[in-house]
């Protein structure tokens, strides 16, 4: 009975970490805009008394990443050990990518928040980091996750159709529309909220038993 339970808290805690890196990066993607609220964040440089919201979302990322990866092992306990092989490298390749890349961009816009005299490179080269790379990453993600999670019939037809637009809105349109990038955490709630729910099913169904 013991790894029968266990198998049942696995998905409900780690959807739980889900939720939690969802408001976190939307907190820091919410105090990023607020710090630079008009025009190219690439080109706009933040203002004096808005820097402590660059710092506060700097500090959140990492807490962020830490959650995310929790919330892969949400998925990959939920989908179960019927996952496609090829499919779910690519969706741990995507994931870790995501992180990586995720952290490679906070770390070079804190380097750039603590000069003196910010550089264009240094400025850039986050933003790149964080836009063209990070968010693409991230559809990535989210199709494989949709593509598995459809086809073991572990997600229903809805939640695999947003995931499929969700995705499609960050590979195409990236940073070119502002808020986008709120795709990505509102869509890690819904499918945390799905696996929460889940999980509570098979708990009362095994109770039940």
């Amino acid at each position: 009975m013991e790894p029968k339970a266990e198998r049942l808290q696995t998905p409900r805690a780690a959807g739980l970490a889900g939720a939690v890196f969802a408001v976190l990066l939307a907190a820091a993607i919410v105090l990023m805009r607020v710090a630079v609220p008009e025009g190219d964040a690439a080109d706009a440089a933040v203002p004096s008394d808005r820097r402590w919201a660059v710092r506060l979302a700097l500090e959140i990322v990492p807490f962020a990443g830490i959650f995310f990866l929790w919330f892969m092992g949400a998925l990959r306990a939920h989908v179960g050990d019927a996952e496609d092989r090829f499919i779910a490298t690519v969706f741990l390749g995507s994931g870790l990518v995501f992180v990586a890349t995720l952290f490679a961009a906070a770390a070079a816009a804190g380097t750039v928040l603590d000069e003196s005299s910010p550089s264009d490179f240094g400025r850039h080269y986050a933003y790149t980091l964080l836009t063209t790379y990070a968010l693409r990453v991230a559809a990535v993600f989210i199709f494989t996750i949709s593509t598995m999670g459809h086809r073991l019939g572990v997600f229903p037809r809805p939640l695999a159709v947003l995931g499929y637009v969700a995705g499609l809105v960050l590979l195409v349109v990236g940073s070119g529309v502002p808020w986008s990038e709120l795709v990505m955490p509102v869509w890690a709630l819904i499918v945390s909220a799905h696996i929460i729910r889940a999980a509570r099913h098979a708990a009362r169904a095994g109770a039940g038993g």
